[in-house]
């Protein structure tokens, strides 16, 4: 029994170590958000700086996240992660010290790279601690820690900018970092090395390529449309890329990704399934909180108050979701979810306007997160059950590169598709904050755009219920036929 006991906390010590870094990673993420109009007037951004300075640390990271976990089942978990928190508290000292704009953009690339260790690396430790059985509810702590930061951080980066400076803000993050490594470097298991097999350089140099080109393509896009010859340039080069990917990823004897990693069917809607739903994860909220701010006269913080409920409703619904796997099949729970952000998208879709209630918007976006957060952990859990543990850092790392990935797609669709009938002056006036120059005849048009743009949202979460549900049918007329 005291062997059993042990063996227990050694299991929540992972998790705390995991849950705190990957923390520390998604709040530096949202707390910029409210800082950044600071530090661009500090630094003397300009205009194109400041944008990159938020923006880098989402794509680098993504253009990462699949290496690293390739990386992390052939050198170790541990050691990846622990050299990724490492590099992330470095980078953020080196941004709370940053004399210009240039150092700190080259600071938050060096925090991108260090986020990437740690975001590659939470969910398979986790993983491995809790085993399959027990992985469904640990999962959804990780999910809630997620949702949670997503709360605070904005909160907090508020609070610590107006009082202290934004400095601050970042030289918070050394020392509590330093605490979250040197809890990390005792409690997490040491793993032995894949040493068989060996890093593919050509798929990770392909990938990088690859993913880069598409993801700052989808930067771009929300701005300069979709029919811009830069966003269709990098489109085109990136799509190449992807696809000589595939090809060596079939030939080499060691791959960055298994393909069979895609020929189980359940996995494979899995994945699909994540990047459907994250087209829809922060779309909605970025659409939201633009269309108050233009339409309603609501000030950046009230905004941000309005959209909170969203991170509370995944804060309730992830670790449920979590237990519940234990008694039905996570993808049941997946479809449930998804079916639950459909219609609440539906629903903000259909009531949509400058005067909606603060009690109608709360409670659709409440719903969108329980659906968002009833999702996520029965998903990851189906994905990381169905793998050897081996191969466990490359499955997630697919899995967090599919789901940052449709955030960008789903951000980029969402504002082309809301402001696709403004003109150009109205679309600067709504992205910069300021919407005291739209007409009436643009709130109008800016209305009609965003309802169609979350009915588009809603039709992708329903078609990714479709496709989970139709996927675990035909799986169960194949066991009854046997």
């Amino acid at each position: 029994m005291a062997d059993d006991d042990d063996a227990g906390r050694a299991d929540w010590a992972v998790l705390v170590a995991a849950s705190s870094g990957a923390l520390l990673c998604f709040l530096n993420l949202s707390a910029l958000n409210v800082a950044l109009p600071a530090v661009a007037r500090s630094l003397h951004a300009s205009p194109t700086q400041a944008s990159w300075i938020l923006l880098s640390y989402m794509l680098v990271s993504t253009v990462c996240i699949l290496s690293f976990g390739r990386l992390a089942d052939l050198w170790g978990r541990r050691r990846l992660f622990l050299a990724g928190l490492w590099l992330f508290v470095a980078a953020c000292a080196a941004c709370a010290l940053a004399p210009t704009a240039e150092l700190m953009l080259a600071s938050r690339i060096a925090q991108a790279v260090g986020a990437a260790g740690v975001m590659a690396n939470a969910s398979a430790l986790v993983g491995d601690a809790f085993g399959r059985r027990r992985m469904g509810l640990a999962l959804g702590v990780l999910a809630m820690v997620a949702a949670l930061a997503q709360v605070v951080g904005p909160l907090a980066g508020g609070f610590v900018v107006s009082w202290w400076g934004w400095r601050v803000l970042f030289m918070l993050n050394v020392p509590i970092g330093l605490g979250v490594l040197a809890w990390s470097w005792n409690v997490l298991p040491r793993s032995a090395a894949a040493g068989a097999e060996r890093f593919d350089l050509a798929g990770a140099a392909l990938s990088l390529v690859g993913i880069g080109c598409v993801t700052y393509a989808l930067s771009m896009a929300g701005t300069r449309g979709w029919t811009s010859t830069p966003v269709w340039a990098f489109m085109l080069a990136g799509l190449c890329a992807i696809a000589l990917f595939c090809g060596v990823q079939m030939r080499v004897a060691s791959p960055l990704v298994d393909p069979s990693l895609f020929g189980d069917p359940g996995r494979r809607s899995a994945y699909a399934g994540i990047l459907l739903l994250s087209m829809t994860q922060a779309a909605p909220l970025l659409l939201v909180a633009l269309y108050l701010q233009a339409c309603a006269g609501l000030q950046p913080s009230q905004a941000g108050l309005r959209i909170a409920p969203v991170a509370f409703g995944m804060l309730m619904a992830a670790p449920l979701a979590g237990a519940l796997t234990r008694r039905f099949r996570p993808e049941s729970i997946c479809v449930a979810g998804m079916l639950l952000a459909g219609c609440a998208l539906a629903l903000l879709a259909a009531l949509l306007q400058p005067a909606i209630g603060a009690v109608q918007l709360s409670l659709c976006l409440w719903v969108l997160g329980l659906g968002i957060g009833s999702f996520v952990t029965p998903n990851n859990t189906s994905i990381l059950q169905s793998v050897a543990p081996r191969r466990r850092g490359i499955a997630n790392g697919v899995r967090s590169t599919l789901q940052n990935t449709g955030i960008m797609i789903g951000t980029a669709l969402t504002l082309s598709v809301a402001m696709a009938q403004l003109p150009s002056g109205s679309q600067r006036l709504i992205l910069g904050g300021g919407g005291a120059g739209l007409s009436n005849a643009d709130v109008a048009t800016f209305t009609q755009g965003a309802s169609q743009a979350l009915v588009v949202l809603a039709v992708l979460c329903l078609a990714g219920a479709a496709l989970i549900a139709n996927n675990r049918y035909r799986a169960g007329r194949l066991q009854s036929a046997q």
